[in-house]
This record gives structure tokens, C-alpha cells and sequence, in this order.
């Protein structure tokens, strides 16, 4: 009996003694998540983070800011110890989450390195109940100076509803840069100079924006900073003529039962003309949706140059509309619906093959609502054409192009009364008038002369 018991003691005293070496004495340090910067330093920099230990809880958090020898704490968490019976069953901390802001502008620091440093520990009995320490030390840069910007380029002239083009150079390394064009921003490029710091943009005006729209030139660097500056610029104003189409019963009977208008076709039932109600449905509510998807698109351009010289329109073709026309649809003598139409038509003999205006790549084929089936281009840099109302693509999305690949055939897909081949050009996601790059004097005055004069440049 005493035997049995005093096995049964010394069992417990083992058992217990490997739970005091596996658990009391675990050697598995606090796990620390946290979003720290790469790289760069920015002003008011928010930190999360999330520790958690799950086996003898969390202990302490301290985050510090250390540079040139002073040390600033920025946090230091201390959390309610449990006790040596709590470790076996009271409760602990075992995870925990928060954001820590680094307020440059407090903490006196100035431009260099900056070391940010996280230290965890947990409720381990090792290091004679120091716990198990985690560390965390992340080296970073603070740059409290806005880039420099230089203009290389001149003669800045751009008309509404058109094209414009800058080349400039970057102090340094940026995140971000381009033109401001009132609330809308055209990314600018590095690529075509050897120099990567010098970038080109191309910009552009809605056919709404002329005389008086504010431009500038913006940079942000690694750090956040950003610069803004004037350039000089000209801005000549074009009006845009107005044109009424009158909308019959024949054509809404031949294609509308082309769009299929989902839940909003039951809409349409009952309705006093459920036809011409579709139509208006359609010729808002659709084109709004479409030309918003289609410079989704062409926001997402190619950082290389494919297209060289001025680009070619549709051969031995008649302009049937032209960019910006403002459309009046009349129903029965009836003003009925406006439109502005963001694109030239150009008519030929039905079913003309089209070839692309430029070499570029094919990032998308498809039928698209009002516009049919529908090819567009990538020409690099932002500069993207647009194919329209095809009665068949061939060519596929990744496709690379030249003036002389077929790329369909004209017809009246989507919503086009008759056969022809609506072209339009986007500058990021802005419609632009195609007149411009029809034409090699504008693209030699405008593009290609600058950056042949910045190339020559000896003092860049």
C-alpha cells in the first residue's frame, strides 16, 4: 500500500515537474505582427500591431524611436502579471491589438536614419522569470524635404477636348507624378530618357474644360512629400457643333431586342412606348456604364512607347460625326434625350477591314453594350484608341499590333443605325479629340519635337 502510494507520488512529482520544464519554462517568445514602412519614414506615420503569446500570455510591449544615440518610447505596455498560480489557471493576456502613431514633428528627429524598435516579452519563468523576448528592429529613412521639379520641355498648348504633353525631371526618387488637371491625375512616366528620373506625361482636357482650368505639375516622394508647380501652358478653346437625330419606331424595333436590360427590362411594361423608355434606359443609364468601363481600361496603361509618327483613320472613309458633337434626340418631332458623342464615325464600304491607327497592344475584344463589339489599344504611356460597333474582332487582349493587322471588320453592333466604325481616343481615362493624332504636324510640334530637344540636352 505504501509502495502504491508512493509511486503514485512520485508519478505526480514527475508529471509535474515535466509540466514546470514544458510550460512554466516554454521557450517560444511573443509573436509581434506589425505594418512597418519599407524603406521610408512618413510624416504622422500610424503603426498597427498585433502580439499575442498562447501559452504563458503576454508580459510587456515596449516600441521605441532611436536615432543618433536618443531614444524616445513611444509605447510601453504593461500587462496585470498573473501570479504563479494564475499561470496555471487565472487569466492572462494572451493577445492583443492597437495602433501606435509616430508623430515625427514631438520627437525632435531630424533628417537620417531612424531605427524603430519592438520588444515583447511573455510570462515564461525562463531567464530567471525574464520571460521570452521578442525583438523587432527595422532601420528607415526620414525625408522631410519635398522633391525638386524642372520643366524641360516648352511651348505647353493644349485646346479643350484635347492633348497635351510635358517632360520634366524629379531631385529624386518618386512614388507618384504626373499633371493635375483640376481633380483628375495623369500619372507621368519614366522610359523614354536613360535617365530614370526624367518622366514624360501625356494630359488631357475634357471637351467641358477650357480657358481657365488649373494645371499643375505634382511629385511625391518615398518619405510623402509632395511638390506642386506651375508650368506654362495655353489653353485655346474649340466649340463643338450640336446635331439632332430624330429616333424612329423602325429603328427602336430593330435594335433594341439587341440589348438585354436584366432586371430593369420589366421596368419597361406597361409603360406608355416601353420601347422608346428602354431606348432612353439605354442611351443613359448604358452608355454611362460603358464609357465608364472602358476607361477603366485604358487608366491601366503600358509604361513603353509602341506608337511612332501620326496614326492613321480608316481608309477612303467619310466622317459621318465628329468629337464632342452634342447630340438632340427627337421622337416624333419631340426633344426625347441629350448625348454627347466622344468619338469620330467613319463610313466607308460595309464591311471595310479596320487596321489599328498605331502599333500597340490588344488589352481588350469584346462586345460592349452601346459601343458593339469593340477593339481597344494600348499605344503606351496613357495613349490608348478605341474600335467600335465591329461586325467581327480578330484579334484576342495581349495581341501585339501593327498599322498593317487586321483587327476586324466594320458593321453596327451595338447601337449604330447603319454600317461604320466609331474611333475614338483616350488619354488615361479621359476622351480626347483623334483629330489631333491624325495630323503629324500636331504630333511633331506637340510630342516628338520635344522630346528630341530634350535628348540633345547636355545639361541633364
Amino acid at each position: 500500500m505504501k509502495r502504491s502510494l508512493v509511486l503514485i507520488l512520485a508519478l505526480l512529482s514527475a508529471g509535474f515537474s515535466i509540466y514546470i520544464l514544458l510550460y512554466l519554462f516554454e521557450g517560444t517568445a511573443p509573436a509581434v505582427d506589425t505594418a512597418l514602412p519599407s524603406g521610408y519614414l512618413k510624416k504622422g506615420y500610424e503603426m498597427s500591431m498585433n502580439v499575442s503569446d498562447m501559452k504563458t500570455g503576454l508580459q510587456q510591449i515596449i516600441v521605441t524611436v532611436m536615432q543618433q544615440g536618443k531614444e524616445i518610447t513611444l509605447l510601453d505596455k504593461q500587462y496585470e502579471p498573473p501570479g504563479f498560480f494564475g499561470i496555471f489557471f487565472g487569466p492572462k493576456t494572451m493577445a492583443d491589438s492597437f495602433m501606435v502613431p509616430i508623430e515625427i514633428s514631438k520627437y525632435g528627429i531630424t533628417d537620417g536614419e531612424v531605427i524603430i524598435r519592438i520588444t515583447g516579452t511573455d510570462n515564461s519563468l525562463r531567464g530567471w522569470g525574464r520571460g521570452n523576448t521578442s525583438h523587432i528592429e527595422n532601420k528607415l529613412i526620414y525625408d522631410s524635404k519635398p522633391p525638386e521639379l524642372a520643366v524641360l520641355s516648352d511651348q505647353h498648348n493644349i485646346e479643350r477636348g484635347g492633348t497635351g504633353f510635358i517632360i520634366y525631371k524629379t531631385s529624386e526618387d518618386t512614388i507618384k507624378s504626373g499633371v493635375e488637371v483640376e481633380n483628375n491625375f495623369f500619372p507621368g512616366h519614366s522610359g523614354l530618357f536613360e535617365n530614370r528620373n526624367i518622366h514624360s506625361c501625356f494630359f488631357a482636357l475634357t471637351y467641358l474644360q477650357g480657358p481657365g482650368t488649373k494645371l499643375s505639375l505634382i511629385a511625391e516622394d518615398m518619405s510623402g512629400n509632395i511638390a506642386k508647380k506651375n508650368f506654362n501652358h495655353y489653353i485655346r478653346d474649340k466649340k463643338y457643333p450640336t446635331d439632332t437625330l430624330e429616333i424612329s419606331d423602325s429603328f427602336l424595333e430593330k435594335k433594341l431586342p439587341d440589348f438585354e436590360s436584366g432586371i430593369k427590362e420589366e421596368s419597361f411594361e406597361g409603360q406608355d412606348n416601353p420601347l422608346l423608355k428602354k431606348f432612353l434606359y439605354i442611351n443613359e443609364d448604358l452608355r454611362k456604364e460603358n464609357e465608364d468601363q472602358i476607361l477603366k481600361i485604358t487608366s491601366n496603361s503600358e509604361t513603353i512607347k509602341h506608337w511612332e509618327g501620326s496614326f492613321s483613320r480608316l481608309a477612303r472613309s467619310e466622317r459621318k460625326a465628329g468629337f464632342a458633337d452634342h447630340r438632340i434626340y427627337q421622337y416624333k418631332g419631340s426633344e426625347v434625350d441629350r448625348a454627347v458623342h466622344l468619338g469620330i464615325d467613319l463610313a466607308s464600304t460595309a464591311h471595310s477591314p479596320v487596321y489599328p491607327a498605331n502599333e500597340g497592344k490588344v488589352i481588350l475584344a469584346e462586345l460592349i453594350g452601346i459601343f458593339g463589339n469593340t477593339v481597344i489599344i494600348d499605344h503606351g504611356f496613357g495613349l490608348c484608341s478605341l474600335y467600335s460597333h465591329l461586325d467581327r474582332i480578330q484579334v484576342k487582349p495581349g495581341d501585339g499590333v501593327k498599322k498593317e493587322t487586321q483587327i476586324g471588320i466594320t458593321g453596327l453592333t451595338g447601337m449604330a443605325a447603319g454600317d461604320h466604325l466609331h474611333f475614338s481616343m483616350m488619354v488615361h481615362n479621359v476622351f480626347v479629340n483623334p483629330i489631333e493624332w491624325w495630323d503629324d504636324s500636331w504630333i511633331n510640334n506637340n510630342i516628338s519635337s520635344k522630346i528630341k530637344a530634350v535628348k540633345q540636352r547636355s545639361d541633364i
